[in-house]
């Protein structure tokens, strides 16, 4: 989700001047430093057709145009906008955009209680001035920042798209840069593609950049492990096999390889129809003597950032000939996939990749090609509604009908 545009280190409370321009008219206003920008300009400019809702820049409904910019104003301090120019709700009144995407929105029944709506609005605007053409596609996801409890999203997508569809019909072409395929109010930046799959699957460009700090500290940890019936030597020597590893894990894929310890690649996620790649790189560590190794890397989608550790040993399994391979998984989530990263709910999902995993392992050391869920991609979707049925089921098992 954006921040501000013009960040700035202020202390948290102290208050001081802020002047910006708001609505095309210059304002100035005392406000504390943790003063966020909705907040600012609700209860101190008084104008209250912002709204505020999960206030963690998630729902859309605080969303208002900083510096032309669809912009949180729940995650956006007030001081941190210094200088910059503001528009609100109140000041698209006389904008003809927005005046054609009220009509649209009453003639397609694109509201209800209308919480929503002066955030859906400035983002729509946004579609509106953008997207080339009316495609449904790219609309529900330049939308999937703002929610909406009412209206099933049908209506307010036609609606949209009729206005789109209006305008290039008059010759009015995009009046802003194109950026990549995601919510407005996302800061993505860049152009997006003009032509895009059908399952318009997004791939975040390896890069550079991503540096994997020596004093990684992650946020969250936890241990997992598993048995597999192969001798540990044979096991931990499979573990040196970087394709062969990445084979074996749903969703991994390789781009290069300058040296047997660095890696560049990623991981392929698939959410209904759309689909990206987290890339980025790994550095590999391996003790022979020990038969451990660590495995430190870091990717990013454009949006979210990820950091993890795993530090593995290879043991004897329970019975001769067989091996049990211990896991410690260390973590960090930075950006909106942060808000689906609660601790238990990535271990659960982590015990079901590391099952794929090691069911592909043995069949790889045991000869036979692994299942071909890697090709598919992960599929988080399907491996929660999993965790769901598994988690009724147990609660059934377990206090079963009352009469």
């Amino acid at each position: 989700m954006t921040a501000s545009p013009r960040p700035e280190t202020i202390a948290m409370g102290a208050s001081r001047m802020i002047s910006l321009t708001l609505n095309g008219r210059p304002v100035t206003a005392e406000a504390e430093g943790r003063t966020n920008l909705a907040d600012f300009v609700r209860d101190t400019l008084n104008l209250t057709g912002t709204h505020l809702g999960c206030e963690h820049g998630v729902c859309g409904a605080c969303t208002i145009l900083v510096d032309g910019e669809p912009t949180r104003a729940c995650l956006s301090f007030a001081g941190a906008c210094q200088g910059a120019d503001v528009v609100t709700i109140e000041g698209l009144d006389d904008d003809p955009v927005t005046a054609e995407l009220r009509a649209a929105f009453n003639r397609e029944h694109a509201l209800q209680c209308g919480f929503c709506t002066p955030g859906m609005l400035v983002s729509a605007r946004d579609l509106v001035l953008r997207l080339p053409e009316a495609d449904e596609t790219r609309i529900r996801l330049g939308l999937a920042g703002n929610l909406c409890r009412c209206t099933g999203y049908a209506g307010i997508v036609k609606a949209v798209a009729s206005v789109i569809a209006e305008r290039r019909a008059q010759g009015i072409g995009p009046m802003t840069a194109e950026r990549h395929l995601g919510p407005v109010g996302a800061r993505t930046g860049g152009a997006v593609s003009a032509a895009l799959p059908a399952a318009f699957a997004t791939t975040a460009t390896p890069s550079a950049a991503m540096v994997l700090a020596d004093d990684f500290t992650p946020a969250h940890s936890f241990e997992q492990s598993f048995e597999v019936p192969f001798p540990p030597a044979e096991v931990f020597a499979f573990f040196g096999r970087i394709e062969e590893v990445a084979a074996c894990l749903p969703g991994a894929v390789i781009d290069a390889m300058s040296s047997p310890e660095n890696v560049q690649g990623g991981m392929r996620v698939k959410l209904g129809p759309i689909a990206t790649t987290f890339r980025g790189s790994a550095r590999i560590g391996r003790d022979d003597a020990a038969r451990s190794g660590t495995i430190h890397g870091a990717g990013a989608d454009g949006r979210s950032r990820t950091e993890g550790l795993i530090r593995y040993r290879v043991t004897d399994g329970a019975t001769p000939g067989t091996a049990r391979v211990v896991l410690d998984v260390g973590y960090t989530l930075k950006g909106p996939l942060a808000q689906f990263g609660r601790p238990g709910l990535v271990r659960e999902v982590a015990g079901r990749l590391i099952a794929e995993f090691a069911a592909n392992l043995e069949a790889r050391l045991g000869g036979t090609q692994p299942s071909p869920t890697q090709a598919r991609g992960l599929d988080p979707l399907k491996l929660l509604i999993s965790l769901v049925s598994d988690r009724i089921g147990r609660l059934w098992r377990r206090g079963g009908p009352t009469s």
